[in-house]
Order: C-alpha cells, then sequence, then structure tokens
C-alpha cells in the first residue's frame, strides 16, 4: 500500500455529475476538484485562443476538441476539470517523487517567500542555496563537491557541456570540445542539450545544431541482434562501452571533452546498464582523459532507489547533472554537482565560468528542495523504493503473457514496456502503424482507463511508467489491471 499520508481532508460533494464515460460534466460546484460545466468551457475556449502546449501537437486543441485540464492533486492521483480521477502513473514527468499535496513543501514555499522571495547567486548568495549546496555535495559520491544550480534539466546539461569546454582550455587542452552521446538518448532542448541528443526526429528542424555531438550505440539489450551484437548480457555491457572507445580514437582524444550518459536511458524506453558498462565506460575515459557526466535529471533523488543512480551503479562520474526529483516538482530547480577537479581552475586568479541563470538557486526552489530532502529521509523513501521495486517489476512482467508486450525493462520505479508486433521475431510496428496505436488508440484509452502514463515511439513503441515513489504492491496491481485490460484491446485491434 502507499506509504503517502493524506493531510488534507476531502470536499464535500456539492456537485451533481454523470459517471457515465470520461467526458462527464459537472453542473455546479465541485466533486473531487471539479469545475462547473460553464467554467470548464470558458477554460477550453482560453486554451484554444492562447496556450502553446509543449511537445504536443496544436491541432487538436485548435480543432475543438479541447485537452484535459487537470486541476487537482493528491498523493499518487490526479483529478481533472470533470472531476475524474486517474492514477499519475508518470510522477506528472518523472518529477513528483513524493506524491501531490504535500502540506509540508507547499508551507516550506510560502515560509521562504515571506522571509526572501527572490535574490540571485550573481556574486552574492542567501542561505537556502548554501544549505541544498551542501546536503547535495554530502549526498554526492567521490569528490563531486561543487554545485551550479539552474532551473532544470536541460540548463543543468548545457552547463555541463559548457564547464566542460572552458575546462579543458584552462588545463591547456583547448581542442576538447566534442561530446559523445547514446543513439535515442534524450538530454534536453538548448541548444546545446539538443546536440547532445540522439533523436534526430527532434533536431532537424532546428539546425544546423552546436557542432560537436556524436553518437554510440545504446544498452537495449532487447535489440542488442539489430546494432549486429551476439551475446549474454554482461558481454553486451563490455561492447557497447567499447563503442565509445572506438568513438573517442575515430574522432582524436584530442578533441573529446565528455561522454554524457543517463544511468537508465529514459527515450526509447528505459534501457539499465548491464553489469560492467559503467565501470568499464569510466576505465575508457580515464584512459583518454575524458569526462564522464551522469546525465541523472531523470535518475536522481530516489528514482532508481538511490539519492544518485550512479551510485547504485557503483561508478564515480565527474559531473552529475540533476532536476526534477529535487524539489518533487512543488518548486522549478535544477543542480550541476562537479567534482573538486574541474572546480579547481576556477577557484584561483581572476578565472570565472560566465554563465548563470536569473532564476537559478530561488530561494523559494531552494527551501522547498531542503524539505523534500527531509521528507526522504524521514519517511525512508529511498528503502522504500529498493524495497518494492521487485515487486513493481513482477507486476509489470506478469503482462509479458499478451502477445503485444515484447519486453519488460528498467530500474527502480523507473519502467518501459515494449510493444511489438510479432513477439516471436520482436518485429516492431511500422511508422503509421505506431501512429494508429499510439495515438489513434493508446494514449487515450489508458487515459480514459484511470491511468497517466507515456506511449511514445522514440525509438520503438514503448509504455513508460514512473509513479511517485511512495505507492507499493495494492497500486502496482491497480497499474498492471489497467495495463492489461488496454493492451488487451490493442493486441485484438491488430
Amino acid at each position: 500500500m502507499s506509504i503517502f499520508t493524506r493531510t488534507k481532508k476531502k470536499k464535500a460533494n456539492t456537485a451533481t455529475t454523470t459517471h457515465a464515460d470520461t467526458h462527464s460534466v459537472v453542473t455546479e460546484g465541485a466533486l473531487d476538484g471539479a469545475i462547473a460545466a460553464s467554467e470548464h468551457a470558458e477554460l477550453q475556449q482560453k486554451a484554444k485562443d492562447h496556450l502553446w502546449m509543449h511537445f504536443a501537437r496544436q491541432a487538436p486543441l485548435a480543432n475543438g476538441s479541447g485537452v484535459p485540464i487537470i486541476v487537482r492533486g493528491d498523493g499518487h492521483h490526479i483529478y481533472d476539470a470533470r472531476g475524474k480521477k486517474y492514477i499519475d502513473g508518470l510522477s506528472g514527468l518523472f518529477v513528483v517523487q513524493l506524491g501531490h499535496g504535500r502540506e509540508r513543501l507547499a508551507e516550506a514555499a510560502r515560509k521562504q517567500a515571506e522571509e526572501l522571495a527572490f535574490f540571485p547567486l550573481w556574486s552574492y548568495a542567501h542561505p537556502a542555496a548554501i544549505e541544498l549546496a551542501d546536503k547535495l555535495a554530502d549526498y554526492a559520491p567521490g569528490d563531486l563537491n561543487k554545485v551550479f544550480f539552474t532551473t532544470g534539466g536541460g540548463e543543468a546539461v548545457e552547463s555541463a557541456w559548457k564547464l566542460a569546454k572552458q575546462y579543458w582550455k584552462l588545463v591547456g587542452k583547448p581542442m576538447k570540445h566534442k561530446v559523445i552521446s547514446r543513439s535515442v538518448a534524450y538530454h534536453g532542448t538548448p541548444q546545446g542539450a539538443l546536440a547532445i541528443t540522439g533523436i534526430p526526429g527532434m533536431k532537424e528542424m532546428f539546425e544546423p545544431l552546436t557542432p560537436g555531438g556524436f553518437r554510440v550505440p545504446n544498452t537495449n539489450y532487447y535489440r542488442a541482434e539489430e546494432m549486429g551484437f551476439h551475446g549474454s548480457l554482461e558481454e553486451f555491457g563490455q561492447w557497447a562501452a567499447n563503442r565509445i572507445e572506438e568513438m573517442i580514437l575515430f574522432e582524436g582524444p584530442d578533441t573529446v571533452a565528455a561522454v554524457f550518459l543517463e544511468p537508465v536511458q529514459n527515450s526509447g524506453g528505459c534501457f539499465p546498464p548491464p553489469p560492467g558498462y559503467f565501470q568499464r565506460v569510466r576505465e575508457i575515459c580515464d584512459q583518454y582523459d575524458v569526462l564522464l557526466v551522469s546525465d541523472e535529471v531523470i535518475c536522481a533523488y530516489g528514482r532508481t532507489g538511490y539519492m544518485f543512480a550512479c551510485e547504485g551503479f557503483g561508478y564515480v562520474p565527474d559531473i552529475i547533472t540533476s532536476a526534477k526529483g529535487l524539489t518533487s516538482g512543488y518548486s522549478p530547480l535544477g543542480a550541476m554537482i562537479v567534482s573538486d577537479k574541474l572546480y579547481a581552475p576556477f577557484a584561483e586568479g581572476t578565472t570565472a565560468f560566465y554563465h548563470g541563470y536569473t532564476f537559478a538557486g530561488h530561494p523559494v526552489s531552494a527551501a522547498v528542495a531542503l524539505e523534500n530532502l527531509r521528507i526522504f529521509e524521514e519517511e525512508n523513501i529511498l528503502e522504500h523504493v529498493r524495497e518494492n521495486s521487485p515487486k513493481f517489476r513482477a507486476a509489470l512482467e506478469r503482462l509479458l503473457d499478451l502477445p503485444i508486450v515484447g519486453d519488460v525493462r528498467g530500474e527502480g520505479y523507473f519502467f518501459g514496456i515494449e510493444l511489438v508486433k510479432d513477439k516471436a521475431t520482436k518485429q516492431t510496428f511500422n511508422e503509421d502503424e505506431s501512429e494508429r496505436l499510439l495515438r489513434g488508440f493508446l494514449s487515450k484509452a489508458l487515459f480514459d482507463a484511470g491511468l497517466y502514463c507515456r506511449a511514445d515511439d522514440r525509438g520503438d513503441p514503448v509504455i513508460q511508467l514512473a509513479p511517485p515513489l511512495t505507492i507499493g504492491e495494492e497500486e502496482f496491481d491497480e497499474i498492471e489491471a489497467i495495463l492489461r485490460a488496454v493492451l488487451t484491446e490493442a493486441s485484438n485491434r491488430l
């Protein structure tokens, strides 16, 4: 069962509504956060007239079918404007680690805003940022002791590449500017971070991008044979890591600044690292004097059962990039955590890192992050995830008896379910079939069934799940039941 404790009483049911389908309309008052039909219609019209949604096709909104409007969250549930309840199977966007409705986090924000609502970190400091930097340095492995704040994950990645370039110039290796990342990996939307991203379809409309990004194979063992590999999982890990060495040698070690890797690659559907993979990558980076960046924008802060996922996988990077779960989404914040080695050239003389963001290390966000981490410790969130992750995996693996489910993979509370056209041959869907399956059916069907998650085709078609870290066996079974019903119908439609 969930370890989230509700701290608010439900409002009395003052509305009359029909629950015949997911398009029920509340006529007056409010039920589970629902709003009146007239207000809902007004919001839809305003959204149609003025709102530009992110990473979304605008046509459904512009052409009158409208957009789901989420008005409230409570624990691992969210509620739409019509009063319908959904399991938040994606923690908003891999963000709401502690669940919705945490009054302590809201109170931390209120208290800090009253005391000091804003001040920048541009040659000044404030207590919340200082205390949070100290806390993150304590959690981080090895000599990662310096914390540079941002407002989000893409900014943290952008900062890491800029830092790597300047660092190598400062230590007399000015040609080291290139970065290596993995196929299908997503690292953010700024021009630099997008150049590191390995998804061609997300980049072509913005080209030319920042030069210097190069790609190697990812760690999707389910599709290893398509990459030309045949062998065990452990052998695949060595093979995939050695492709990084191969790329460094091909481009020239004197030109490669850093390797950017997520501990568990998100895009493509939660690719975990094979045993020994990161240990071999660390060896390669050390051998050729290349920085290793652990992009933990999703994986940090408990998502894989550790404060930083690199700890769980047994490697120490030179830089950790993070965001999302740092505040459980209650306020925007990101952080780049850097080794003493990288910081050293900036600690003397007139050298400065001429880079920053107005709202980075915002006092309110930093105060919320500190309270978020206190709750992590008090409620043993990391231990809870590590203890329950095998049960979550087992619940999802029950879906492997469905003909459309090819693979279940992931770590912690972060899993992907790859969908296939033919299970025996692992045949995937073509572009048109993916369009009909994911956007034409699955996304809406899963949401209508009460589960908010992601049906994605950056790579092969997958369903991704990353629920709040507070849920347990009861919720795992509920998620599996919804997935089973909808995927069974999808199989029957093929």
